[in-house]
């Protein structure tokens, strides 16, 4: 950590307020309690809402950092742009070169990448310098496999939707292997237990098996909302269809 603001910081920890209560304006210029008077005489370039642990991304003319919840600094480092903690992990732009912190300002890890996503489930989609997507794992900051893919999506319901070298897509589950084996030519990632998936023809949902649901295709398709989902058939006509196949005409 940086250790000059060490001493400000534990002085004003038993003073922070709760993240939670703090409020990012419409604007994304400044916070406040709801009562739409900015916290601490503080108007930035940009911010980013609190995220445990109680840290928020901002930018000034200084460059792009993190805030605790008096409103300071947690590192005195400035950075092209900073993104949100999500698990303790935030990731960070320097010029052209990425990579995650912890919440003291330290890095996850040695190196940086072309660009870095956020944790989700314990897994982080990077691209490398080559421009080819993979995964690092939480903590040590190392490959998931050696797996490369023209693009990678976040983990979740412990799986990932990823697009193949060869162009078409499927998912892998957390520890990298293939999940069903089957490739589509786009592919979203698992809703309550299902991912819309699409072929020549149009779009579906699939189970975890990889396997139609239903026998309809659509030309858009949403996941399922309690149950229905909104859609576009291949006439142009809006519905909604369920799990079980069913359609009602909007």
């Amino acid at each position: 950590m940086d250790l000059y603001l060490m001493g400000n910081i534990n002085q004003s920890f038993n003073q922070m307020i709760n993240y939670k209560e703090i409020k990012l304006s419409e604007d994304r210029s400044y916070f406040s309690l709801g009562d739409h008077q900015p916290l601490w005489n503080k108007m930035f370039v940009e911010a980013g809402k609190f995220h445990s642990p109680g840290l928020a991304p901002v930018k000034d003319d200084s460059g792009a950092y993190h805030i605790d919840t008096n409103g300071q600094p947690i590192y005195s480092v400035r950075y092209t742009r900073v993104f949100g903690y999500y698990g303790g992990i935030a990731g960070v732009q320097q010029g052209d070169q990425w990579f995650h912190i912890l919440p003291d300002g330290s890095p996850l890890y040695k190196g940086n990448y072309r660009w870095v996503g956020n944790f989700q489930q314990n897994r982080c989609a990077v691209q490398d310098a080559e421009g080819y997507f993979l995964y690092i794992k939480e903590k040590e900051g190392i490959p998931l496999t050696q797996e490369r893919y023209k693009y990678a999506g976040d983990f979740r319901e412990s799986a990932a939707a990823v697009q193949l070298l060869n162009g078409r897509f499927t998912h892998i589950h957390h520890k990298g292997a293939s999940l069903h084996g089957q490739e589509f030519l786009d592919l979203g990632v698992y809703h309550k237990g299902y991912a819309v998936a699409k072929d020549g023809t149009g779009w579906f949902h699939i189970d975890r098996e990889g396997q139609a649901i239903y026998s309809h295709q659509f030309a858009q398709l949403e996941p399922f909302y309690n149950g229905w989902a909104l859609a576009i058939d291949l006439k142009g006509k809006r519905l909604r269809v369920n799990e079980e196949g069913e359609i009602i005409m909007l």
